[in-house]
């Protein structure tokens, strides 16, 4: 079944890691959004009702609860198998939680990042460990258990001990999924430029190494498995039966629709992608891509993503020799009655492996 994606570009202030399209916007801005983004759902022409919504951002856990409300309304279904909302640290209340459960929202997404005080500084998070804690258990008692907490590997000042502190949070805190990124180090944050331009602004000369970064990455992989959080994606945990069902989406190839700056949808043939302009989403220029999808190739480092592998078959198998018996035979690669996986080793040089079957 197809899900939505809504987009909410806007946050209270800019994190120093953050590559999104979103930012700080006046008030006149946010309301001007929310006609745009109820328009252009009312222009959709719905030929399926949707079993998963998720609203990203920027920060939606910030959206004026009657705004969000009537956005959830316009959206076809209510009882839907899964509804998220991304989460900041700090700025939930009990009125808060207890109106998400009441539009509909079953799942949200902590972007907690670092339990680590200095960590959250250097990039600007406001919040502490003892706020997600207060967090979670507001959450809960509104009746939304099914909780998620983001953590990335690689931020300034990281080092194995304050990763093993963050990781003794999520023991703590017990939530059913835990999602860990890598830094990406790129010019479309700000922390990223800095590192790339040799600079030291936002602690771009403490950012560990690539190698500790990947260490760092290999401890919570066996941390989070000895939690009962096995990894079911790169980038994604879960106790056993509680992936996440949109997530899974994108990996598995299946259709959704996304509404809202910087939104992408996919019908299963095309994709098309809406313009990063707050300004322009606004005036109407909303859509600003759409190519066809090469399903066949795409298919395969989307299912690669996943731990589980994928299947390929004879024809698929004979195309791709090449490529799979060279990262077979290095290692990043292993085979059992047709599926593919990545190694253990294989994840940590994932977009390698993938570039080489885009080129194959």
């Amino acid at each position: 079944m197809p899900g939505v994606y809504i987009s909410f570009p806007f946050c209270a202030q800019k994190c120093s890691f953050c590559n999104f399209a979103s930012g700080v916007h006046s008030r006149d801005t946010e309301r001007a959004y929310y006609d745009a983004l109820l328009a252009e759902i009312g222009s959709h022409p719905w030929e399926w009702t949707p079993d998963t919504v998720y609203l990203g951002g920027g920060t939606p856990s910030n959206m004026d609860l009657p705004e969000l409300a009537r956005v959830l309304r316009a959206i076809p279904g209510t009882a839907w198998s899964e509804a998220t909302l991304e989460a900041a640290p700090g700025t939930i209340t009990r009125d808060k939680a207890e109106a998400w459960k009441r539009a509909g929202i079953t799942r949200v997404s902590l972007g907690v990042q670092s339990f680590h005080s200095m960590e959250l500084a250097k990039t600007g998070r406001r919040h502490s460990a003892q706020t997600v804690v207060e967090d979670c258990a507001t959450l809960r008692a509104a009746g939304i258990e099914d909780l998620n907490i983001d953590l990335i590997a690689g931020l300034p000042h990281q080092t194995a001990s304050t990763w093993a502190e963050s990781l003794e949070w999520i023991e703590r805190l017990d939530p059913p999924h835990v999602s860990v990124y890598m830094f990406e180090i790129d010019e479309d944050s700000r922390l990223g430029l800095e590192v790339l331009n040799n600079g030291a602004r936002y602690g771009a000369n403490a950012v560990p190494s690539d190698e500790l970064a990947a260490e760092l990455y290999e401890t919570a992989v066996d941390r989070l498995a000895v939690l009962g959080i096995p990894r079911y994606e790169i980038s994604n945990f879960a106790t056993p039966g509680r992936e996440s069902l949109h997530n899974l989406k994108y990996w598995t190839m299946q259709p959704y629709v996304g509404f809202g700056v910087d939104a992408h949808s996919f019908d299963g043939r095309t994709r098309v992608g809406n313009t990063e302009s707050v300004a322009d989403y606004i005036r109407g220029k909303v859509e600003v891509s759409r190519s066809d999808a090469n399903v066949d190739e795409e298919r395969i480092f989307t299912g690669l993503r996943l731990t589980k592998g994928l299947e390929f078959g004879p024809t698929e198998w004979q195309r791709h020799r090449a490529v799979l018996e060279r990262f077979l035979d290095a290692g990043l690669l292993e085979t059992e009655s047709g599926v593919v996986r990545l190694t253990r080793r294989g994840v940590l040089l994932s977009n390698e492996v993938f570039q080489e079957f885009l080129a194959a």
